[in-house]
């Protein structure tokens, strides 16, 4: 508990024990009102103090002068009738321990939130004149050397380069297996090193850094408002202003009605009816229970690796109905493997040999792919190796002219050779004018993919496309094996957006498009999406500059607990809202026939509030988010 809730439950303590012992002691008149207003001014005053300030400041309408007013009214009608002020002092006192477990929810969840907070580096050491020197990382400039020890936290992003390490990412990933780091490896700010000591070559400044974004992600996401939230901060505006009339209506006329049939006014039971109306109408629940349940689904999203800019996107991405998703660094890993070899003349690995001993001064990534397939040292004599743009290599092995590159390479020289069938990218060999064979070279799909694409389908989640600038064959081969719904092949980034925006306008109503991508291209189209996604490990800085989602590990699974989040978040708060809608409005009616009394008041405020804050925190958990 902070200082401040622990204050206000000594009040309810002090003020509930003191109304206890004053029950006891037999007195009337003005004795037994100024007792009792001793226990309602120690657990009310600040109820007071506030309505007093709404009401100078032209701010009427609000649950604490509700509060005031009817506890003030009931304390008139007990120093009138039979001096029991038990009532009045009731409704504040249960209003403050509704408050209280309020505040205590709200500090749960924000704790909850905090805790990412930890992941924020204190500082970096810097290697300088043969010393280590700590500073704080936001003076570390990229490209320098920064040394990280084990059970230290990554201050910023960079690249390993000497050492061995394992590393957490769970704080920014969800992932808590630890991941082995060496020469060459990218490491994100906030992971914390946990075993050996790690050179690290910056790559960002700390104000860029996967660390800073999230911090600012999470603590401004709270200031983008879902429509429901809206909804019930102007539902709140007009309700309140609409009950106090009501309750004003209460007092005037049904006394003068019964006062014309009867000649007996009735005005302390009418009084008394429309005070209890009051109580019964503070719309509390609704107010606190509705942000908060986005609020604790913030922040149980974000324990997950999954960081949401805002509750307006929560509720878009609970309407997902069409799924969009770029390839390469999405769907596939963005590496390219060897899949398979065709030789016509030769072994298989001779064919690989030819290829590698071409490529032997290239960095292509398909020639790194056909290197690291080959994993061998070259045996052969290799001279004037020349690059043919946008097609292959040209080069004399052993003393032949080896030809390693595209169907339009070997087509351009008059070889006839016999097409892949496949369709995925081909790297063809030829020798001497020869067709000697093809290898088959694949972006190799991400391990989770295939399951997400299903689970997306069993969240209803009607349409799996796919938009890509790769071409048709190897676009159709991915939407093939993951069981897609559609693809478009060959887009430029404009054309994403084309696309896109035809799928929009074509959407069902209510529902939303979502777009899931990882690279410089996709900024527009994220930007363009009615909720963007995008990989958050190795997707470009503009690229999660424009998502509205980002995915901290790059899996695609995680787009399946963000959506079954999100519906989760928003069935809790429907069940809010008819829950304390529907008990406020048969409390109301009892009330006006005279069927309810001040406490049952109570309990359709404050106790329908506890109730729906208990629902609005399940919100926090993200167990059920990886449910099937």
């Amino acid at each position: 508990m902070t200082k401040k809730q622990k204050k206000v439950l000594k009040r309810i303590i002090i003020s509930a024990i003191l109304t206890v012992i004053f029950s006891l002691i037999p007195s009337k008149g003005i004795v037994r009102l100024c007792i009792f207003l001793i226990p309602y001014f120690i657990i009310g005053y600040d109820i007071l103090k506030k309505a007093f300030y709404g009401i100078r400041s032209r701010q009427i309408f609000d649950e604490n002068f509700l509060m005031a007013t009817a506890t003030i009214g009931a304390i008139i009608l007990a120093l009138t009738s039979n001096g029991d002020y038990l009532e009045a002092i009731a409704v504040m006192l249960f209003y403050q321990i509704g408050e209280l477990f309020q505040s205590c929810a709200v500090g749960k969840s924000r704790k909850s939130i905090a805790q990412l907070m930890d992941i924020r580096p204190d500082y970096a050491n810097i290697e300088e004149n043969g010393e280590i020197v700590r500073t704080s990382p936001e003076t570390v400039t990229p490209g320098s050397i920064i040394i990280v020890n084990p059970g230290e936290k990554i201050p910023l992003d960079g690249i390993v380069e000497g050492g061995h390490s394992a590393v957490d990412t769970s704080a920014l990933t969800g992932e808590s297996l630890p991941e082995n780091v060496f020469a060459g490896s990218e490491v994100l700010s906030g992971s914390i090193n946990l075993s050996g000591v790690i050179k690290i070559k910056t790559t960002k400044n700390f104000g860029d850094s996967t660390v800073s974004k999230i911090l600012d992600l999470v603590e401004n996401a709270s200031s983008l408002k879902s429509k429901s939230e809206a909804f019930i901060s102007r539902f709140a505006k007009i309700y309140t202003p609409i009950v106090c009339f009501c309750a004003l209506a209460l007092i005037i006329f049904p006394p003068f009605l019964s006062f014309l049939i009867t000649k007996n006014a009735n005005f302390t039971t009418w009084l008394y009816r429309a005070l209890t109306f009051l109580v019964v109408s503070c719309p509390c629940a609704l107010v606190i229970s509705i942000p908060l349940t986005f609020f604790a689904s913030i922040g149980g999203m974000s324990r997950i690796g999954i960081l949401v800019k805002g509750s307006n996107y929560i509720e878009a991405l609970s309407k997902t109905d069409c799924a969009v998703f770029d390839k390469t660094g999405t769907l596939t890993s963005g590496t390219f493997k060897v899949r398979s070899i065709k030789s016509f003349s030769g072994t298989e690995n001779e064919l690989l040999h030819l290829a590698v001993c071409a490529e032997k001064a290239s960095s292509h990534p398909i020639a790194e792919s056909l290197k690291e397939a080959f994993g061998g040292a070259i045996s052969k004599n290799v001279t004037d190796i020349t690059e043919i743009s946008g097609k292959g290599v040209e080069a004399k092995i052993d003393g032949k002219n080896v030809l390693v590159g595209n169907a339009s390479l070997l087509e351009e020289r008059n070889i006839k050779f016999t097409k892949n069938p496949d369709g995925e990218t081909t790297v063809y060999v030829g020798e001497d004018g020869k067709f000697l064979g093809y290898i088959t070279i694949s972006d190799a799909l991400k391990p989770t993919s295939k399951e997400a694409m299903l689970s997306l389908k069993k969240l209803g989640v009607s349409k799996t496309i796919m938009l890509t600038g790769d071409s048709a064959l190897s676009a159709s081969a991915v939407a093939k094996e993951l069981e897609l719904d559609d693809f478009f092949a060959k887009l430029l980034p404009q054309d994403k957006v084309f696309t896109l925006e035809k799928l929009i306008e074509n959407k069902k109503k209510g529902t939303s498009v979502c777009f899931v991508g990882d690279g410089i291209n996709d900024a527009p189209v994220l930007a363009r999406a009615d909720v963007g996604v995008a990989m958050g490990m190795k997707g470009s800085d503009s690229a999660i500059e424009s998502a509205d989602v980002i995915l901290m590990d790059d899996d695609p699974l995680k787009l399946v607990s963000a959506i079954r989040f999100s519906k989760k978040c928003l069935t809790i708060v429907r069940e809010n809202c008819i829950f304390a809608i529907g008990i406020k409005l048969l409390c109301l009616l009892f009330t006006a026939l005279g069927n309810a009394n001040m406490w049952l008041a109570i309990f359709a405020d404050v106790g329908v509030m506890v109730i729906a804050v208990l629902n609005a925190m399940r919100a926090l958990s993200f167990n059920f988010s990886l449910k099937k």
